[in-house]
């Protein structure tokens, strides 16, 4: 994405009243929807906004919200771009580029992901405490040294939040690789040794390249299926959908709560 590009949807995003954000939130599949939860909001296919890819897996609507929880005004991507579709690492941060450019300060990144850590059961929502980065270059956007997340804060106050709002958690570590084929039961058993929780195919860059622009940042996996060798059952996209919607509910009032309390 160019600065032009970027600049020419921030004026839009400005002439339509909004003049600045406080928080964004990247939906992942099985997710989508929280942005009918916005007051006072209005929705732009990612198609009408120049330079922004579309999308094409299954559970990404493909659109921009915008609009207020509480007093806080928020930006909701409802759906990604991934490396494995074919865009460039540059590209899978679009989304992170528009909330800086809009002024946010707060970023929650959600995503399905498969469980590996044996304790878990599907239908989990993992806060992601770390990354395993095997599927992405240490460096992949040009610079010398790349942000490392650290969610220690963010942590603390979901953390609070969910025992609050009655809403049980895992924290783990996410391992990212690039897709899209399932991992083979052979690497699920390296993933484990190498201290994974669970397994997915975005969410880190879009993380790391947050901190880097000093954006507050947390990830938050919803484990829709147990990975390959942990499960009997064959992996199959449907399933994130109709786990998703299980967990929806709880997703919305926790998001919203650490927008509003952040």
């Amino acid at each position: 994405m160019t600065d032009t590009q970027l600049a020419a949807i921030k004026t839009t995003l400005v002439n339509r009243g909004y003049k600045a954000v406080d928080a964004a939130v990247i939906l992942g599949s099985g997710l989508g929807g929280f942005e009918n939860n916005l007051e006072r909001s209005i929705t732009i296919p990612y198609h009408e906004l120049d330079g922004l890819p579309e999308t094409t897996v299954v559970g990404h609507s493909g659109s921009l919200s915008i609009g207020y929880i509480a007093d806080k005004c928020v930006l909701v991507f409802a759906g990604r771009f991934h490396h494995y579709e074919g865009h460039s690492f540059d590209k899978t941060v679009i989304p992170v580029k528009i909330a800086h450019e809009m002024g946010a300060k707060l970023m929650l990144v959600s995503n399905a992901a498969g469980g590996i850590n044996l304790r878990f059961n599907v239908g989990d929502l993992m806060l992601i405490d770390d990354f395993v980065n095997t599927g992405f270059p240490y460096n992949p956007f040009g610079e010398r040294v790349l942000a490392r997340y650290k969610p220690d804060a963010m942590l603390k106050l979901a953390k609070r939040l969910s025992v609050e709002l009655g809403i049980p958690v895992q924290q783990g570590t996410y391992l990212y690789v690039t897709g899209p084929s399932y991992e083979t039961k052979a690497e699920i058993r390296a993933f484990r040794l190498m201290g994974g929780d669970a397994v997915g195919m975005s969410t880190a860059p879009e993380l790391n390249y947050a901190t880097k622009l000093g954006i507050e940042c947390l990830g938050i996996t919803l484990v829709t299926n147990m990975a390959t060798g942990v499960s009997k059952v064959k992996l199959d996209h449907a399933e994130i959908k109709e786990v998703g919607e299980l967990r929806k509910e709880d997703f919305k009032r926790l998001v919203s709560r650490i927008i509003e309390e952040y």
